[in-house]
């Protein structure tokens, strides 16, 4: 299954996290995913893309 989320540097240590399907900035409880640290990035990443995954794998498995 592809990830859905994926990174861009902004500016050195500024990250954007970005819907790969879409080009858009991923939004948080409200918040847009720009100008981000990079460790904080990267995690954000990982678990969009974790959550994602298994939101997918749900809707598949659902009649």
């Amino acid at each position: 299954m592809a990830n859905r989320y994926a990174l861009r540097m902004d500016r050195p240590n500024s990250w954007t996290v970005f819907d790969i399907f879409t080009g858009q900035p991923a939004e948080v409880e409200r918040k847009v995913m720009v100008g981000i640290k990079t460790r904080r990035a990267e995690k954000l990443v990982v678990e969009m893309n974790t959550q994602d995954a298994r939101r997918r794998e749900q809707a598949y498995r659902t009649p």
